[in-house]
């Protein structure tokens, strides 16, 4: 085994080294860069220390809007994506769960249609029904608002699928004793399925709320108020300026604040968040 050779220990920690100098040193070039006047860093004179505008930059971020082309403050706008990322997380969570539960422990007409069906939406990206998506989220008057930047995007068939693979290793025992103890279906539910299925919803939780955190498009067709913006957005305004000089030290600051929800999950979840992938696995 690699942990009993020397050898193998040093070559494994000189690849983790590498590649988290790889990672990391982009992130830290990003938030030296946050730090200086915008003249030095279009100058190419940026230094690896960091500079004299800490607080001036990332006071303005906060506290006085963002640039030339939007005038939110980033903490509004942080608090923008975070809702969206919850609701997208737990609504997909949520209705995965029960959707799966549906699929696997009841027998209806077409239940593997239905769930051949939801496996079919895989093929499609969001691009393909992003414009009936967005007719009906505007006749619905939704635009601008938490419900119509979160709802359209909380189906997920992944999720669904890998809810399913994991009830279905659940023994059959368990539904027998449960049935033996006058469980209903909803008790059986709560009180047996998903206290097993927690390290999966962990997992699925860190992914899910990432991938709510990073919406691009569906924000930016969505959303037309400064105060509605997602932080993704914010940065994509702050860089595309015409006619002036981009502040880059303004997007940097901003990158960095948007990169600390995220990684906080990840760091809060991450035993469970393992646990939980290895249990997909098997």
């Amino acid at each position: 085994m690699v942990e009993n050779r020397p050898f193998g220990n040093i070559l494994a920690h000189l690849v983790l080294i590498v590649g988290v100098l790889v990672i990391v040193f982009p992130v830290y070039m990003a938030f030296v860069a946050s730090t200086w006047d915008p003249a030095t860093i279009a100058n190419g004179k940026l230094g690896l220390l960091p500079g004299p505008y800490l607080v001036e930059n990332y006071s303005r971020i906060l506290f006085e809007g963002t640039g030339r082309t939007t005038r939110a403050h980033v903490d509004t706008m942080l608090f923008n994506s975070f809702v969206s990322a919850m609701i997208i997380a737990t609504g997909k969570i949520a209705i995965s769960l029960i959707s799966s539960y549906a699929i696997v422990y009841f027998r209806f007409p077409f239940r593997m249609v239905a769930f051949w069906l939801i496996f079919l939406t895989l093929m499609f990206p969001v691009e393909v029904r992003i414009y009936p998506t967005y007719k009906i989220v505007a006749d619905l008057g939704l635009l601008d608002t938490y419900t119509g930047l979160s709802v359209p995007l909380i189906a997920s068939a992944t999720a669904t699928l890998l809810f399913r693979q994991f009830f279905m290793t659940v023994p059959d025992e368990l539904l027998e004793a449960a049935k033996i103890d006058a469980a209903g279906p909803l008790r059986f539910f709560k009180d047996v399925l998903l206290p097993l299925s927690r390290t999966n919803i962990a997992a699925l939780f860190v992914i899910l709320f990432i991938y709510g955190w990073n919406q691009y498009l569906w924000p930016l067709l969505i959303t037309t108020r400064d105060d509605m913006q997602t932080v993704v957005i914010g940065i994509k305004k702050i860089v595309a300026v015409q006619d002036a000089l981009t502040e880059w030290q303004l997007a940097m600051a901003t990158a960095i604040l948007a990169m600390l929800p995220p990684v906080l999950v990840v760091v809060v979840m991450q035993k469970l968040f393992v646990k939980g992938l290895v249990e997909t696995e098997k």
